[in-house]
Order: structure tokens, then sequence, then C-alpha cells
């Protein structure tokens, strides 16, 4: 599949934005779907996880009750509402997904070309 994120932006502390992750390309019905973030100097982390069908969802501490990740598999959209930024929230956000239920440790098989965050205090 090919990922497609949209969504990013400049906005300020206690803002929301709400990134989509859409499939130019196949279908993510059967996937698992993550979002990452990538901050300059340190490793992309993963902020939250869905599962295909929506069964399952994971997310990082930071991200509880902040962040809500959702999906619309007739849109063949995944979206991550973001509420009350924060500017360490600041980065690239990236989608990625796996051919597989649920599967939150292997590898991404597929990455979208990431969207900018940018939270200012």
């Amino acid at each position: 599949v090919q990922l497609v994120e949209s969504g990013g932006g400049l906005v300020q502390s206690g803002e929301s934005l709400r990134l989509s992750c859409t499939a130019s390309e196949g279908s993510l019905r059967h996937h698992t779907i993550r979002w990452f973030r990538q901050v300059p100097g340190k490793e992309r982390e993963v902020i939250t996880c869905i599962s295909a069908s929506s069964g399952v969802i994971d997310y990082l501490d930071s991200a509880k009750g902040r962040f809500t990740i959702s999906r619309d598999d007739a849109k063949n959209t995944v979206y991550l509402q973001m509420n009350s930024l924060k500017p360490e929230d600041t980065g690239v956000y990236y989608c990625a997904a796996i051919f597989r239920y649920w599967d939150c440790e292997s590898p991404p098989e597929n990455w979208g070309q990431g969207t900018q965050v940018t939270v200012s205090s």
C-alpha cells in the first residue's frame, strides 16, 4: 500500500489537529496501523497503534487522554485526533502499516512520507 499523511501544521499550545493517513493504492482494511513521531536528534517513537477492525488500540503514555486514533475503512483512512497539544508534541508524524490483524512490534512494511506538526508555546 502507498500511504499519504496530511493534516499537519503550526498551532498554538492547547489547540487541536487531526492527521489523516490515506492509502492511495491498496486497502488498509487488513492492516495494523501505527502513528510515529520523529523529533530531530531522537529516535522515531510510536505514538499509537490500531488493529484491523479497530479491535485493539494502544497508546504511548504521553498521548493517553489527548490523542485518539480511529479508522474508516470505507475511506481507506486512519486518523489521529490530537487535542491539548503541547510544544513537546512537535515533530514529523508518520503513519505506517503492516499486513497483520494486530502487530505493533514488528517493523512496518509501508511508511508514509510524514507530516510536520509544530506546536508553539
